[in-house]
Formats: structure tokens, sequence, C-alpha cells
């Protein structure tokens, strides 16, 4: 999907499409941002790509505090982006936030 800016953030869609348990890649100016809705409702966001070989982190699974690459395992914590396994980098974490019905992420 395609994001829309606003003075505050940037705005990348309605709400209501990204149900809880769900992730998804949005098109952010050049960069591809996972945008993640917990199962409580709350919203997490990283990179949308797996520094190890470009895996689709939003088709992973997830919990509250982290988000698993569906191709190889490794696991990226939400708090900092980081990632347990020895030699991996991090992906960005950013700020995202349910705002008048739509999800906007601080890039």
């Amino acid at each position: 999907m395609t994001a829309v800016t606003n003075g505050t953030g940037v705005r990348l869609g309605p709400a209501a499409d990204l149900v809880p348990g769900e992730g998804r890649t949005y098109a952010v100016g050049n960069a591809q941002v996972a945008v993640f809705r917990m199962t409580d409702g709350t919203l997490r966001a990283t990179d949308a790509v797996c520094p190890h070989r470009g895996g689709p982190l939003a088709d992973g699974q997830f919990d509250l505090g982290q988000v698993v690459c569906p191709l190889h395992q490794y696991a990226f914590r939400f708090a900092d982006g980081g990632c347990a396994e020895a030699g991996m980098d991090a992906v960005r974490v950013y700020r995202v936030a349910e705002v008048e019905e739509n999800v906007v992420v601080w890039v």
C-alpha cells in the first residue's frame, strides 16, 4: 500500500484494514515498513525486510515482543529491533499509532 504524508506522520490507511494478528507491508517514501496489529489491538512497526536474506517480516509470526522472519526464523525485538542471533543486523523500529481511525507511522 502507498502512504499519504501529513504534518504529524505518514498516514498508511484505514486502521480497520489491519485486523488483530495481521502484519502488512506499506511503502513509505523509499522505505518498506511492516506494521503489525497485536491481538490486544496495539500496533508495532519495523523495517519490512529481514537483513539476513530479505525475508518479508510482515508475513512472519509475531507476539507482543518480537517478529520472526518466515524464511530462517530470526527473531527481531519490537523494543529495539535487535536480534538474539550473533552477528545479525538489527531492523529499524518505528513509532506507529492509530490516529483518527488511520494507521500513522513516523519514519
